[in-house]
C-alpha cells in the first residue's frame, strides 16, 4: 500500500463511480448545467456524449441524485448488452412500479406507461437517463424510438437523456437522433484542469499538493489527453511506482515509466 508512503488516509484516485469524488471541472460543471436546463425545461430528449473515460456515467449519477432530491422521479440504466424486458423492467422497478422485472414485455410497457401516467398526475416530472446507448443491442433500437416516440407525443412530464460516445452515437437511428433537443458535449481536460483535480484528489485523501512535480503533471496531461479515467489509471500507477522507489516526488519520467507498464496492461 503507497498511502503511508505519501502520507494518505485514502487511495485518491478510485476508478470506481462515486459521486462523492466528483470534480466539477469546467467541462464537467458545463455539461452538469446543461443536464438541469434539459430537465428543468421540460425537454423530451438531449444527449450526452463523450469519449470513453470522459466522466458521463459519473456526471449522469450525480445528476440523478440531484434531480431525486428536488422531488423528481428518476431511473438511471446502462444499455450495454441488455435487451427490452431487462431495460423496461430496470425503469418500471426504480420508478417505483410493483411489477416483476421478468413479466412479459407487453406488460412491462403498460407498467411504464401506467407508472408515467401517475407521475404526471401527482406533477411530478419523471427523468430516464440511459448511459452506453451507443453499445445498445441493435434490436433494443427500435423500443428505445418508441419510448422516445411517446415522450414527445404525450402529455407525461419526461426527460431522456441518451450518453454515449461521439464516434458511434450516429449508428442510433437518425429518426431518433433528429427528436434531440440538446447535445451535451463532454470535452477532455486541458492541463489546468488535470494538475487542480490531481492536487484536489491528494488533498482531499489526506495529502498535500505537490507530489507530482510540475514536469510530471504536463507529462501525466500529454499521455492521457486529458480523459479522467486514464488521469486516474497513471496518477494512481505511478504513485505505487513512486512509493516503490520510495522517492519524495513524482516527476516526468517515473511517469513515463508507469505508462510504458500500463500500455502493456493494456
Amino acid at each position: 500500500m503507497y498511502q503511508s508512503h505519501w502520507g494518505l488516509r485514502d487511495t485518491p484516485f478510485r476508478t470506481r463511480m462515486d459521486p462523492s469524488l466528483f470534480y466539477e471541472s469546467p467541462t464537467h460543471e458545463e455539461a452538469l448545467a446543461r443536464l438541469h436546463f434539459l430537465v428543468e425545461q421540460r425537454r423530451c430528449l438531449g444527449l450526452l456524449v463523450g469519449e470513453s473515460g470522459s466522466g458521463k456515467s459519473l456526471l449522469l449519477e450525480v445528476a440523478a441524485d440531484q434531480f431525486r432530491r428536488t422531488g423528481r422521479a428518476v431511473a438511471k440504466t446502462s444499455l450495454l448488452g441488455i435487451q427490452a424486458t431487462e431495460m423496461l423492467g430496470d425503469l418500471v422497478g426504480q420508478l417505483g412500479g410493483g411489477l416483476e422485472r421478468s413479466a412479459a414485455l407487453g406488460r412491462l410497457w403498460q407498467a411504464l406507461w401506467d407508472q408515467l401516467t401517475e407521475n404526471r398526475y401527482a406533477r411530478v416530472d419523471t427523468v430516464l437517463l440511459l448511459d452506453d446507448a451507443d453499445r445498445a443491442d441493435h434490436n433494443l433500437l427500435p423500443h428505445l424510438m418508441r419510448l422516445v416516440h411517446f415522450a414527445t407525443a404525450s402529455p407525461v412530464r419526461i426527460t431522456i437523456v441518451l450518453a454515449g460516445r461521439p464516434a458511434r452515437i450516429n449508428r442510433l437511428d437518425q429518426d431518433l437522433l433528429d427528436l434531440a433537443e440538446l447535445r451535451i458535449e463532454v470535452e477532455p481536460w486541458d492541463e489546468i484542469d488535470t494538475s487542480r483535480y490531481i492536487n484536489d484528489l491528494l488533498l482531499r485523501a489526506g495529502g498535500k499538493s505537490g507530489v507530482f512535480a510540475e514536469d510530471a503533471l504536463a507529462r501525466l496531461q500529454q499521455l492521457t489527453h486529458g480523459i479522467p479515467r486514464r488521469v486516474n489509471q497513471l496518477a494512481d500507477l505511478a504513485l505505487i511506482a513512486g512509493a516503490g522507489q520510495e522517492l519524495p516526488q513524482i516527476d516526468a519520467e517515473l511517469v513515463q515509466s508507469a505508462f510504458e507498464q500500463l500500455s502493456l496492461v493494456h
